[in-house]
């Protein structure tokens, strides 16, 4: 069965699923409709299985053979940064003639050229960075702000949660209630993208966009990698990830190291301050997680999970849970004692800073010549911090 044909399947299966909450409306479920939809989930969270083997296939068929790499467009206008940034990667050294070196250099920092390096300007570094979020939830769900270097940065925060106004008599002067500021480290890290491999006839070959091709393999791999310290990074040496610099808004009881209760979902939402209960709250876990939740039912029987369709496989859609939406960031930790599974709140309080200063490097000595190939390596600097403590809760697991 195709990759479409699955799309298809699984659209099909939330869809029926969906039909029987709606149907039933507010009334109290039988077991034999609390079976049908769990008997739909089941099939749904194998069909998303199954999707997943085939996408990781394709990725890794095409990880190796290349055969996602983009044409160029006809008559496209290219940036003159961007066209030295192409002719870099796609000539040898020694092939480059002087005007194009020129450009190179008046449009690329020299920084680290001596080692084969650049400091790309920030319309190339953008390119990169821009396309980060689509390869981690943090980034869709994170605010973000961008310096033009990674020098150590303080950022400011405040709560007035508990802040309030007062009765002023006629004629009586109103109290001072300054507002107190405090600081949280917004310091970057420099994360790799590891040594990308590229053969040398899709260098050459003019149809190809390299810039693309390039840009895909390193971002792939730095999403990645931000992405999981963004969420479980520890502050040491690393970001503070979001799991790490959240306080915890609900803890299981005695025996709950592997599961989560409705009562448990239902305190933690209400953990939130009624201050954040606005629009843009939702729920962010794993897959792991995932498959325990949306078995859940209420007092009344109904399921508390609302599987979502994409109409046309157009637009992606989030499932809810108890009416909020929900993000799959398989970066969470999975059920253990302890561990932090769960994330509900404002997830846009979460700030993550990239540093314009991005550096690539091309590596065509003879331990990559000899294969055919050329090698290119990224740093890119960012760092990330949950601003406002009082605006996302997490779920934690009973130690025992």
């Amino acid at each position: 069965m195709s990759i479409q044909n699955l799309r298809e399947r699984l659209g099909a299966l939330k869809k029926e699923a969906r039909n029987l909450i709606e149907n039933k409306g507010s009334a109290t479920w039988t077991k034999e409709e609390q079976g049908k939809f769990d008997e739909l989930m089941d099939e749904a969270e194998r069909v998303e299985n199954q999707i997943e083997a085939v996408q990781r296939l394709m990725d890794n068929e095409a990880e190796d053979s290349f055969r996602d790499a983009k044409k160029k467009e006809r008559g496209e206008k290219v940036d003159p940064a961007m066209a030295a940034f192409e002719n870099y990667l796609r000539k040898m050294g020694n092939r480059l003639t002087p005007q194009e070196l020129e450009a190179i250099r008046n449009t690329m920092s020299t920084t680290t050229g001596s080692e084969g390096g650049y400091t790309v300007q920030p319309i190339v570094a953008s390119t990169l960075i821009e396309a980060l979020k689509d390869f981690g939830a943090m980034r869709r769900q994170a605010s973000r702000v961008v310096t033009t270097n990674g020098s150590d940065l303080s950022y400011p925060s405040t709560d007035g949660t508990s802040e309030e106004g007062e009765i002023v008599a006629q004629n009586a002067s109103a109290a001072d209630a300054d507002v107190a500021f405090g600081t949280v480290p917004l310091n970057t890290f420099k994360f790799g993208s590891k040594v990308v491999t590229v053969p040398i006839e899709l260098l050459q070959d003019s149809n190809i966009d390299v810039v693309a091709l390039v840009n895909g393999r390193l971002r792939e791999r730095i999403g990645r990698i931000q992405n999981r310290m963004f969420t479980t990074g520890t502050g040491t040496g690393q970001p503070y990830g979001l799991t790490v610099a959240a306080s915890v808004g609900k803890i299981g009881a005695t025996g709950q190291t592997l599961t989560v209760a409705y009562d448990d979902l239902v305190d933690l939402q209400d953990s939130i301050d009624p201050a954040y209960q606005v629009d843009g709250l939702g729920w962010m876990f794993s897959q792991a997680v995932r498959r325990v939740v949306r078995k859940i039912k209420d007092t009344a029987g109904r399921p508390i999970w609302t599987p979502s369709y994409d109409e046309g496989m157009a637009v992606r859609r989030p499932d809810f849970l108890l009416g909020q939406p929900v993000e799959i960031n398989n970066h969470m930790p999975a059920p253990a004692a302890n561990a932090k599974s769960i994330s509900y709140g404002d997830h846009s309080k979460y700030m993550i800073r990239d540093a314009m200063e991005v550096t690539i490097f091309r590596f065509e000595d003879s331990a990559y010549l000899k294969k055919g190939q050329v090698g290119f390596l990224a740093w890119a600097r960012a760092g990330g911090n949950l601003l406002d403590t009082n605006g996302t809760k997490t779920y934690q697991h009973s130690a025992t």
